[in-house]
């Protein structure tokens, strides 16, 4: 079997599995969390290098305050568990996305993570977090317009590696697989650059509930297609 080595899910369906058992919003997000600690060693055992799952999107601002706080916690428990957890799984921890509007102690808990877990060895896990993918090749625009304006770069030396360089996603290879849970079927801003080339896959399964089982049957999938890249 084929193994992808980089898979990218949007973790969707946390409320919409809470509503289903009368709970409140933020129980589903808290198991939604659980889920993605599970996945994490499935995808590792499985022979996946890199997964990078969609936590926050710059549009998750718009909702209510009181379920963003909830997230917020939820996120600042994760991130310190996170810590814990490459410890005890040799796993490196990037976060991906905007920290400019976060917290000061969610920026330290990141900051901590990502520096003590950049030696490990074992799977390579990202969170995209206050991510969306319009903001991050804005940002990246920016970055290499500053470099012309600098006299460091020259126009004509554009590229398509200049462009991903400049990503939040700088050293990661892109995603072979993108998995979406809870039936809904678009992108939602999420890695436009890097699934150029992606296989999506697209299931009705909540994201609480998407287990090895599932991770299994995406992976079935990925090995039905044939990967071409734009040639015969």
């Amino acid at each position: 079997m084929k193994i992808p080595q980089h898979v990218a899910v949007i973790l969707d369906g946390n409320g919409r599995w809470a509503k289903k058992r009368r709970m409140p919003r933020k129980y589903g997000h808290a198991q939604g969390a659980k889920a993605v600690e599970q996945v994490c060693e499935n995808a590792w055992r499985m022979g996946i290098k890199y997964l990078t799952v969609y936590a926050f999107s710059t549009e998750n601002w718009k909702r209510p305050e009181d379920e963003i706080d909830a997230i917020m916690k939820l996120f600042r428990d994760y991130l310190k568990n996170c810590l814990e957890i490459s410890r005890k799984n040799d796993m490196r921890v990037r976060i991906i996305g905007d920290r400019s509007c976060l917290n000061e102690d969610i920026i330290k808990v990141i900051t901590q993570l990502e520096e003590e877990s950049k030696n490990n060895q074992g799977l390579n896990f990202q969170v995209a977090l206050n991510y969306g993918s319009r903001d991050e090749i804005t940002r990246a625009v920016k970055k290499i317009a500053q470099k012309i304006e600098n006299g460091t770069l020259r126009s004509e030396e554009i590229n398509e590696t200049i462009i991903s360089d400049e990503l939040d996603t700088c050293d990661i290879p892109d995603p072979d697989l993108m998995i979406r849970t809870s039936g809904e079927q678009r992108l939602s801003n999420y890695m436009l650059w890097q699934l150029a080339y992606a296989e999506f896959y697209f299931t009705d399964v909540l994201w609480p509930d998407f287990d090895k089982k599932e991770l299994e049957k995406a992976v079935a999938f990925y090995n039905k297609r044939d990967r071409r890249f734009g040639g015969v």
